[in-house]
């Protein structure tokens, strides 16, 4: 007997699941304290505890197989599940802000369709499409850009000079950038009109953004900045340009939005043109390497 009891605890000490870690794996179940007491044994519950860790044992064996050819098994499942990504889950359920610029992109087809009442001879404004017509015509590049060459070359003072050269590069830094913008975004208008002669000179041929718009805010603000003008002419003048940016609506030309972004990027021509002013200096050399070129030619 002290021979077997010297072995136990040899084995005992040399078991793993006696370290202090592994002291929860040792405590008995609730069943296998019931059914000792429910037998009135008291005897010692040490080989129980050893059957147990042997089955602990064993079954860490087989989740060791099963983990090792857990792999094989499952890397068809893994292939699956890589042919599933999120952007799939994302299409099937769109996001809320994908569903409000659907919705404000359909108002405003929707809303700029039903403003277009001068588009073709039997809308309802079909009365005011010429005067509506002449109006758009006012925001036109080509008027603008003849308009102020003429003005450029029967001007005989500094400070005006100074001025029209300004607004040269203002209207030409604005056709440019409209016409690249356009170029780029190439959306077309809510009647899908075909560009006219005028458009392909001033090369507005689309719809996003406004060029009319644009142009009439930037030569509005050029304008009341740099010219006297009394209150009512200053109301005339940003009544004119807000009455341009409509017409091009009204004419089925131009979305809502397109007129709206047109106003904004002419706001921003202007700030751009007034912190890169040109001063006199500069522009007599523009003037002069603009008629040395005249004259050569």
């Amino acid at each position: 007997m002290p021979s077997s009891q010297a072995q136990f605890r040899a084995r005992d000490r040399n078991n793993v699941l006696n370290r202090p870690e592994f002291l929860s794996l040792n405590q008995p179940s609730r069943r296998e304290q019931a059914v000792g007491e429910g037998r009135g044994g008291g005897g010692p519950r040490r080989p129980a505890f050893r059957q147990q860790s042997q089955q602990d044992s064993t079954g860490g064996r087989g989740a060791r197989e099963s983990s090792e050819s857990g792999p094989t098994a499952d890397s068809g499942g893994a292939k699956d599940a890589s042919r599933w990504p999120e952007q799939d889950c994302m299409q099937l359920n769109p996001s809320f802000k994908g569903i409000a610029i659907s919705s404000l992109l359909a108002i405003d087809i929707s809303l700029s369709k039903r403003l277009g009442v001068c588009v073709g001879a039997r809308g309802s404004g079909a009365p005011l499409r010429p005067m509506i017509t002449l109006l758009a015509l006012t925001g036109h590049a080509l008027p603008w850009i003849c308009g102020t060459l003429i003005c450029l070359w029967r001007s005989s003072t500094l400070a005006g000079q100074e001025v029209l050269v300004n607004l040269l590069l203002a209207l030409i830094l604005d056709l440019m950038t409209v016409a690249g913008m356009q170029k780029l975004v190439k959306r077309r208008g809510p009647w899908d009109f075909p560009p006219s002669f005028f458009d392909y000179i001033a090369m507005d041929m689309y719809s996003f953004p406004a060029a009319h718009a644009s142009r009439a805010v930037m030569v509005s603000k050029f304008l009341l900045n740099h010219l006297v003008l009394a209150v009512p002419l200053r109301i005339l003048l940003c009544l004119w340009a807000f009455l341009v940016g409509v017409s091009r609506v009204l004419l089925g030309k131009h979305h809502l939005s397109d007129v709206g972004c047109g106003f904004a990027l002419g706001f921003l021509h202007f700030s751009l043109v007034e912190s890169v002013w040109l001063d006199s200096a500069t522009c007599q050399t523009l003037i002069s390497i603009g008629t040395l070129g005249w004259t050569l030619v």
